[in-house]
């Protein structure tokens, strides 16, 4: 068994570093590149995992020679005519293969009955039952295998020793899951012995994947199958010059003429002898196996620090998408609170039920009239009127309180479907919405509002109450009551007149200004500034809480998405990858 590489330690924390980074990004947003990249990355942590950090782990342990191609190709056949016996199913049923199996050197079982390759698929040990057989019987004691998800091991002697040997399913197969097992095992080959036959050799599916092979820099031997003599030479030249125009010029070409085979099933041995000399020669010189290894891991190592750049690249788009995604609903909701804090400032609350308690509050004709006898006679008016009636300034209040709830609740479902909305508008927004109506509001809200405005009335009274603690400005305070001074306050802080017209400019800003002087007669100018300024910040506070709750409702539907690597995280993780591999 081999032992790990001490010269290999920066290239194995460069590759466990970014096999965690790359793990942890999911990239959830629905963005147009996010399922091809999602693809990507998970192939890129699968052959981390089953093939380049095993092999930088273990430099020297025996090569894996996977045997691939196209349905019908004969690589089952050809397995057996390179082992010398039946190991492997062979037939017109498919897919044939329907576990893998791995043959290999008895000196060479520590390599593969440990999960050092292939970790995530179980060991079975294979061994042959009967010559007559052309597969070897699962040996895991009485226990039944299943086909999937295991890897059957068999020891054979005619293997050569550094060198294993695994009959893949087909590339092409009509069962998705072999297909996808095909190209986890061809991704954890060191190398690929790449089977077609004189009918097929220019088909589409296998030339992606020699593509990507002579990208990857692995080193490939072709195995041209089923050729007649007559027209193997041309056939066989063809071939060459498709390999030479993709890369692959440095690949052999094998070629297994048309045979009958014996009552085994077994090709005659003559023609499968160039390709079985070249494995054994292979797995004698233990330098031309180190090069293949290196050569085929450089390959993986830079494709994965590539793939690590593009991931990068995916993850900036998510970030661009999930930025796009918060600022539809910030903008929402903050417009919204730009338009409730407008209706605060511009007189618009001092309409309708408002200003009608506000006129009742002040007794408007009189209230005016006595203006030109100045303060004192209006502070003796509205203590007159205090003594006289049921506290009014509750219906006042009452009355601020109902016109800016209406304001609120109006203004917040405009935002919640204006978010909504413009989600919808994107492929993104509408997975995040998932069916949820996330622009009606909570039914409880409009009182939960109420509840922010009434909480905001008690803050102004305690205000008018610690402001009046003084004895003298108690007196006066006490003279024309907290409430009433609360509610000249809040009618103060509403009075600006830039949204009333005609009487009502007369009535309501007027008499805004009234009650300003008169708050001054008792408090102070500055102090009733500083009053003002605190109630009205207080208000906005109230009402920004309001709207970021509603919007929480979207914007946590992206947090939910959790934390992820950055980009700068990958990229820096692909750079570290291209640094330490360099001595490969």
């Amino acid at each position: 068994m081999s032992t790990e590489n001490a010269s290999a330690t920066p290239l194995i924390e460069a590759l466990e570093q970014t096999r965690d980074l790359l793990s942890s990004t999911t990239l959830p947003l629905a963005t147009a590149s996010a399922p091809q990249q999602r693809e990507t990355v998970g192939r890129a942590v699968a052959q981390l995992d089953d093939y380049v950090l095993p092999r930088v782990r273990s430099l020297d342990a025996p090569l894996l020679a996977v045997v691939g191609g196209s349905t019908g190709a004969g690589k089952s056949t050809l397995v057996n005519a390179l082992v010398g016996h039946p190991v492997t199913r062979s037939g017109a049923i498919r897919p044939t293969t329907r576990r893998p199996l791995l043959i290999h050197h008895p000196n060479d079982a520590a390599a593969f009955t440990s999960q050092r390759v292939l970790p995530h698929l179980a060991r079975v040990r294979g061994k042959l039952m009967d010559p007559t057989v052309t597969a070897p019987a699962p040996n895991d004691g009485d226990r039944p295998v299943e086909d999937t998800g295991s890897l059957v091991l068999l020891a054979d002697e005619k293997i050569p020793q550094g060198l294993a040997v695994l009959d893949a399913p087909d590339v092409d197969s009509v069962s998705d899951d072999n297909r996808a097992l095909a190209a986890q095992l061809l991704s954890a080959a060191d190398l690929w012995l790449f089977v077609t036959t004189a009918n097929r050799y220019a088909d589409a599916v296998p030339w992606q994947l020699l593509r990507n092979a002579a990208g990857r820099d692995i080193t490939v031997a072709v195995v041209l199958d089923r050729v007649q003599a007559a027209s193997a030479v041309e056939i066989q030249d063809d071939l060459r010059r498709m390999l030479n125009q993709e890369g692959l010029s440095h690949a052999p070409i094998f070629v297994v003429e048309e045979s009958p085979l014996n009552e085994l099933g077994m090709l005659p041995p003559h023609v499968v002898a160039p390709l079985r000399g070249w494995l054994e020669e292979l797995g004698a010189d233990a330098q031309a196996r180190s090069d293949i290894a290196a050569r085929t891991l450089g390959g993986a190592v830079r494709e994965l620090a590539d793939t690590t750049d593009r991931t990068a690249d995916a993850v900036e788009g998510q970030q661009r998408t999930e930025d796009h995604l918060r600022r539809e609903v910030t903008t929402a909701f903050d417009d919204a609170l730009e338009a409730i804090i407008d209706s605060t400032r511009d007189g618009t609350l001092l309409r309708g039920e408002v200003l009608a308690r506000w006129q009742d509050f002040v007794g408007t004709g009189e209230f005016f009239r006595n203006l030109e006898a100045g303060i004192g006679r209006v502070r003796d008016r509205i203590t007159a009127f205090f003594k006289g009636e049921p506290a009014p300034e509750v219906q006042v209040e009452e009355a601020i309180e109902t016109g800016l709830q209406a304001v609120i609740v109006e203004h917040t479902a405009r935002a919640s479907e204006l978010a909504e909305r413009r989600w919808r508008d994107e492929t993104s927004g509408q997975v995040l919405l998932a069916g949820r109506d996330l622009s009606a509001l909570p039914e409880n809200y409009p009182e939960t509002a109420a509840e922010h405005i009434r909480a905001w009335q008690s803050d102004v009274m305690l205000m008018i109450q610690q402001e009046g603690a003084g004895k003298r400005t108690q007196a006066r305070a006490m003279s024309l009551g907290v409430n009433a001074l609360a509610v000249i306050l809040m009618i103060g802080v509403f009075s600006m007149t830039g949204g009333l017209t005609g009487l009502e400019v007369g009535i309501a800003g007027g008499s805004g200004v009234v009650g300003t002087k008169l708050l001054e007669a008792v408090f102070g100018e500055d102090a009733v500034r500083r009053m003002s300024q605190k109630a009205r910040e207080n208000l906005e506070t109230r009402i920004k809480h309001l709207l970021d709750q509603r919007a929480k409702a979207f914007l946590d539907r992206v947090d939910e998405l959790g934390e992820h690597p950055t980009a700068g995280e990958l990229r820096s993780a692909a750079q570290h990858i291209r640094t330490a591999g360099e001595a490969l």
